[in-house]
């Protein structure tokens, strides 16, 4: 239909040249009523892809034109799926004026602040009408602001605008038939006339097009169902069953905006209205605090008048009252009604009256109780506002238990919410209740977030066909605690038992394969635990520790928040040995990933030191209190982390701040010293090794007589035991063997190496077997249960281990050569032997580790070795660059090898020293025809040298300016910066090392070479031939009695409490007067919010008419009432002068009128007022309707401790309700009320009164079958604790 005003101007808004050509023929369309349905088709979308809005530091976007009719579930998953958009927490659907307005710089910068802090901290969904202009220009500055303070070009606030279409000034420059990557947007204010430009810091776009042009508007609808279906979904991936929820933030705003509120809240979804934004802000801001009865249209016509100014005088009186009616009902709803206010003494943000509006809305939701407590436990935990659980939640009116918190808990670890782990933990959540069930941990395991570890478990499950760099997805079902065990095991070592057990639940194939693969290898290796047969129960001795299990989740993960609370708050009962595993295995990962530069490695090995650290810190209160008591904690068996011990554990974690400490040092020294006291000199131990009488005079302190009562202390035997089983003693004597083995072999190789050996050459060969067999008694000897296999790799990584096998293969060739007859070959072998010589001395610097002053120079030579290979690398290049170079050009033709190799590399690098050579022009060889002669430089026919004599010249200053200048001072300088870093921790280093040598001293025979070949018989004898077990010592690990070890790590867990809070006194001494103010001012602040909520709407609220009859929509019909204001209800007011008008429902005449003065049916009024419709609507009769309402009850048990009651839906009403009947049988009932009820069906001239009865039916009897048969049809039961229902 063309419009007569503008000729060639369609009813849709578009000009008929943009017609296709068959709308625009007369003969089909010409004089018809325009109909959208009828009149426009869809057709593929043209417009779709990424938009991009130009300029500096604009993100692209996403954008996609859609029908009006498109289904919501559609749209939902394009923003999903394709858009790949995370669903979110929250949905914020902000409405209000579409005009530009002001706000006060104050309420603005609050409001942008709150909305984008709300929307980064829930993860929320932030939806706005899209266009550059009123409320949505306000949510765009809001995100440009975050944008250009954080610094993100790609955002982390999701806002969408739903716009029309029609609307969308330059929209030509987003139309492509297959999709715009990217579309470019300008911005054109100043050009766009009637419509509107798109925001520029929106992140998507829905425009919505219904075939018109220029019309506003037509979006609504669409984005009512999009919100609508948004508010159904699930909240989270767990099917927890709370849905996501929605809230209106409402700035200035029109009759639209009325509407938009009204029908939100009649769909329970909270509002937030921002006072001072403008016009109905301001109107309902102004009236929400006051009883409804005070709402009166003098009053609203006032506030009208006030914020809306001129545009007041638009409005007619029919729609003043609407808006009275309308407002009435709003505040009528506090529950869903918050009001933001600018208070100074109040200082928060918009995010907090969001938040708090809908868990408001959420105690006041129809499953009350506790039910309603979980779901507002929900909202917080899935917007990880702490803050608002806090204040809102964990209140004195709350009682929760630990069972109540645990869905929250698992949510909060795996969602990674530390601070609400710590908030849970602190208000009830039992960490042993937690994961009392083996299945909560495994399922944690499963919702591993992406992590290395998580890779490794993925390539255990699926037997190694993870790939590196390929993601494996969380939320696995196939991992198994056998799983974890298996990994953390090999993270931990072998010398560890498994931490989780195959007992506790059932067994599946993984499960064998774990349980065959620990049998193979513990029995080949430790023997400590005995497995028996795969058809036997498996029953590891393993601990459950609730505490240990949460803090190695969290570690593994490298999540340093929840392992800190793990390790802090949660109370497992070794947090030394937990501290110091951490470290072992967060270490052995960052080894494991490969990549040492990576951001992963770098946190890991971050985090391994500060729980080192820790370690350090509990220790070191331990010691300070009690030196013996801590000493024990390092060698107690820790069953927790699978019988190792603390100082074994540190060990392999390579902590050696850890092992510096002084009281494990102390310990070290105990063991050094055995039972010798650590106070006697070392010249008096000297001199008692070779006058041992002298241990009966008292001239040593013993010790081991106060721990051991059976060493008495004039025992001889036991004392002199004592003194030659001393590491100490052990190690005098060995130096003084090895020395006596270096003179004879020195002596052997100067002055008595004959053709057949001697007798001192005969005895050097057995003191080299008995080094031959104590090296492999070294090699066999398991001296910590670690296992064959581990302790070889530990004795190859042993450099000075390297050198013994080294000398002893050196020794055995030159012992092969020299048992020849050929002169030669015997020669060869001699000097074989001095070369070993040299190694065998060498290795004496191994022995002088244990000394404080010689050990730390050691550990600095080995580090300058290390740069030293690698600086004669890097001379190699500069001496075979000159030595070539100089060979070629004086040398002609040279064809000897040993000759190339003197003048090409020997000669070059004994220049760098200082020695020229000088041989070339007085001693040579002209042809090169005498071996032992260089030969003669090149000459020319005059007989004189070739080369020109300049550039050798130069090139030999130029080799000496860099070859002995430069790369020597840089070898220095190399050598000084090592020392200076090595320095600073040599004495760490020292100490760390020195726990070797005291362990193979402690476990070596007393005897020395060659003498120790007597204790290797013993040893072969009684392993071999006897089959004895092997000895453990039992100086490094400790079993105690359950009653001392409860003791013991009572006081660790003591002592941890006390230095976390020196720790925390220290960090908090800085900034602890303005975060105690802070507190009181939040809590003030709180305080004053609770009061003004609560305030103002208790009154008047008993006597309010009734609400149900004046609703606006009829039911079941689409007749809309007259809105009655609450003052116009009585029938004593006067009524109002209006129009009246008529309406056919279902063949029923319903008269929605305004209130003349002549009134048709004045013989039936309403008792309860004026509803805002006439007639008997749908009800059978004018006057009461007269219903009965049984209140039918019977007891579910024969305790008569649950009662049942019987309701039924009500589909229109969508709520439950009593059954009514019109008739019933006469049997024992009671009455319990009679009257008028407020119904929605009632009318001015029909109403319903009811009759309300109790009725209770016996289980068993024909009446109670008889209403089982219709309640099977049509009814439901439900049923309520009889502590909780009162009927």
């Amino acid at each position: 239909k063309w419009s007569g005003l503008q000729a060639g101007i369609c009813k849709c808004g578009y000009p008929k040249i943009q017609h296709c050509d068959e709308a625009i023929k007369p003969e089909d369309y010409m004089g018809e009523q325009w109909d959208t349905h009828r009149h426009v088709r869809e057709v593929p979308t043209d417009a779709f892809g990424d938009i991009t809005f130009g300029g500096l530091g604009q993100k692209t976007g996403k954008y996609v034109r859609v029908s009006s009719d498109i289904s919501s579930e559609s749209l939902y998953q394009l923003m999903t799926e394709h858009w790949k958009l995370r669903s979110p927490n929250l949905l914020i659907s902000v409405t209000g004026g579409a005009k530009n307005f002001y706000m006060k710089t104050h309420l603005k910068d609050k409001f942008r602040r709150g909305l984008i802090k709300v929307a980064q901290t829930t993860g929320a969904w932030i939806l706005t009408g899209g266009t550059h202009a009123g409320v949505m220009k306000h949510v765009g500055m809001a995100v440009r602001d975050y944008t250009l303070s954080s610094g993100l070009m790609e955002g982390q606030i999701v806002v969408i605008g739903v716009a029309p279409w029609g609307v969308i000034h330059n929209r030509h420059t987003l139309i492509h038939p297959e999709g715009c990557f990217p579309a470019y947007y300008a911005l054109d204010e100043q050009g766009q006339g009637r419509l509107s430009c798109l925001d520029i810091n929106h992140t998507h776009f829905l425009l919505v097009d219904d075939g018109t042009h220029g019309h506003y508007g037509v979006e609504i609808e669409l984005r009512a169902r999009l919100e609508k279906l948004i508010s159904q979904q699930t909240l989270g991936s767990r099917g927890s069953g709370v849905t996501i929820p929605v809230v209106c933030v409402v700035l200035d705003g029109g009759p639209g905006t009325l509407n938009t509120i009204y029908n939100a809240m009649l769909k329970h979804t909270p509002c937030v209205v921002l006072e001072g934004s403008g016009r109905l802000a301001d109107v309902i801001a102004q009236v929400a605090a006051l009883p409804v009865s005070k709402v009166t249209l003098v009053l609203i016509s006032q506030l009208m008048k006030r914020f809306f100014g001129q545009e007041y005088k638009s409005f007619t009186e029919v729609q003043v009252i609407e808006w009275t009616k309308k407002i009435q009902d709003i505040i009528r709803m506090p529950h869903l009604l918050t009001v933001f206010r600018i208070d100074e003494d109040k200082n928060y943000d918009v995010d907090v009256a969001i938040l708090q509006a809908l868990l408001k809305a959420s105690r006041s939701d129809e499953h009350a109780g506790r039910q309603s407590w979980e779901r507002q436990l929900e909202l917080a935990v899935a917007w990880n506002r702490v803050d608002i659980a806090e204040s809102e939640i964990f209140t004195e009116e709350s009682q929760w238990t630990s069972c109540d918190l645990h869905p929250a808990m698992f949510s909060a670890l795996v969602g990674d919410k530390p601070e609400f782990v710590r908030l849970l933990l602190e208000n009830g959540v039992c960490v042993g209740k937690f994961l009392e069930q083996e299945d909560k941990l495994t399922e944690l395991y499963a919702h591993l977030p992406a992590c290395f570890f998580l890779r490794k478990l993925a390539k255990r499950v699926q037997g190694g066909k993870i790939h590196r760099g390929q993601e494996p997805q969380p939320g696995s079902s196939k991992i198994s605690l056998s799983h974890v065990a298996e990994e953390v095991r090999h993270l931990l070592g072998s010398f560890t038992q498994p931490l989780y057990g195959l007992s506790r639940h059932k067994m599946t194939g993984d499960d064998v394969r774990l349980a065959a693969s620990l049998r193979t290898h513990i029995t080949n290796t430790s023997g400590l635990v005995d497995l028996p047969c795969l058809g036997e129960e498996w029953t590891p001795d393993t601990v459950w520790d609730p505490g240990r299990d949460l803090f190695l989740w969290a570690v593994v993960q490298n999540n340093t928040e929840l392992a800190e609370i793990g390790w802090e708050q949660v109370q497992h009962p070794d947090c030394i040995a937990a501290a110091l595993a951490a470290c072992k295995i967060l270490r052995k990962l960052a080894q494991e990933s490969g990549e040492d530069d990576s951001e992963e490695a770098k946190e890991m090995r971050e985090l391994a030191s500060h729980y080192e650290k820790q370690a350090i810190g509990v220790f070191s209160e331990c010691h300070s209190w009690d030196a013996q008591r801590a000493q024990k904690l390092l060698i107690r068996v820790s069953p927790s982390w699978g019988r190792s011990t603390c100082l074994w554990l540190a060990l392999e974690a390579d902590a050696k701040s850890f092992i510096a400490h002084s009281g494990v040092q102390g310990l070290l020294t105990q063991i050094w010293c055995g039972e010798l006291s650590v106070d006697n000199p070392h010249w008096k131990v000297l001199l008692c090794m070779i006058f041992f009488p002298l241990i009966y005079t008292g001239f040593l302190i013993f010790s081991g007589s106060s721990q051991k009562p059976e060493l008495e202390p004039l025992n001889c035997s036991s004392r002199l035991m004592s003194l030659f089983t001393s590491p100490q003693v052990k190690f005098y004597w060995n130096i003084a063997s090895y020395f006596g083995f270096l003179w004879l072999f020195a002596v052997v190789l100067m002055i008595d190496f004959q053709a057949y050996p001697s007798w001192r050459e005969l005895l050097l060969y057995v003191w080299l077997t008995s080094l031959v067999c104590e090296e492999f008694r070294q090699l066999y000897h398991d001296f910590d249960g670690s296992g064959f296999r581990r302790k070889a790799k530990m004795y190859i990584s042993d450099l000075w281990n390297i050198l013994d096998v080294l000398s002893i293969v050196l020794f055995i060739v030159g012992l092969v050569c020299r048992l020849q007859a050929s002169g030669t070959v015997f020669y060869v072998g001699k000097v074989v032997l001095c070369i070993d010589f040299i190694i065998f001395s060498l290795r004496l610097m191994a022995i002088f580790t244990i000394s404080r002053t010689l050990g730390p120079k050691i550990i600095i030579v080995r580090r300058m070795m290390m740069d030293l290979f690698f600086f004669m690398f890097l001379l190699s290049i500069w001496v075979v660059a000159y030595g070539v170079a100089k060979q070629g050009i004086l040398i002609h033709n040279e064809e000897r090898l040993n000759w190339i190799i003197r003048g090409a590399v020997y000669e070059p690098y004994l220049i760098i020293f200082g020695n020229v050579p000088t041989n070339i022009d007085s001693d040579c060889s002209v042809n090169g025809s005498d071996p032992l002669k260089p030969k003669c430089p090149m000459l020319n026919d005059e007989n004189m040298p070739a080369f020109p004599e300049w550039l050798t010249i130069i090139m030999l200053c130029v080799y000496l300016l860099f070859a002995n200048i430069l790369l020597l001072n840089l070898l220095i300088a190399i050598f000084n910066y090592t020392f200076q870093e090595v320095q600073d921790n040599t004495d760490t280093i020292w100490k760390f090392q020195r726990y070797e040598l005291i362990k193979e001293y402690h476990s070596r025979p007393a005897l020395p070479p060659p003498f120790i070949l007597l204790s290797h018989l013993i040893l072969f004898i009684r392993a071999v031939l006897l089959r004895y077990p092997p000895q453990r010592h039992k100086t490094f690990r400790q079993e105690l009695e359950q009653t001392e070890e409860e003791e013991l790590l009572s006081w660790e867990a003591y002592m941890k409490d006390n230095y976390l809070a020196s720790t925390r006194q220290d960090e908090s001494q800085s900034v602890e007067h303005r975060i105690q103010d802070t507190a009181e001012k939040y809590k003030g602040r709180s305080s004053d919010r609770d009061d003004g909520e609560s305030s103002g709407q208790e009154t008047d609220e008993e006597a309010a008419p009734h609400t149900f009859a004046r609703q606006l929509q009829y039911p079941s019909s689409t007749v809309k009432r007259f809105p009655v204001p609450e003052e116009k209800v009585p029938w004593e007011v006067p009524e109002i002068n209006h129009i009246t008008y008529f309406t056919k429902l279902n063949n029923i005449i319903l008269d929605c009128l305004s209130y003349v003065t002549h009134v048709t049916y004045a013989f039936f009024r309403n008792p309860g007022g004026r509803t805002g419709i006439r007639g008997k609507g749908a009800l059978k009769s004018l006057g009461p309707n007269h219903i009965l309402h049984p209140v039918l009850t019977r007891w579910r048990d024969a305790e008569h401790k649950v009662l049942e009651f019987l309701a039924v839906w009500e589909e229109a009403e969508k709520h439950w309700a009593l059954p009514g009947v019109r008739t019933m049988c006469v049997f024992s009932v009671m009455q319990v009320y009679k009257g008028y009820v407020d119904d929605s069906r009632n009318t001015d001239n029909a109403w319903i009164e009811t009759t309300i009865v109790t009725l209770h039916c016996d289980k068993h009897t024909p009446l109670m079958a008889d209403l089982n048969r219709i309640v099977s049809r049509k009814y439901h039961f439900l049923s309520y604790c009889s502590d909780f229902c009162t009927i």
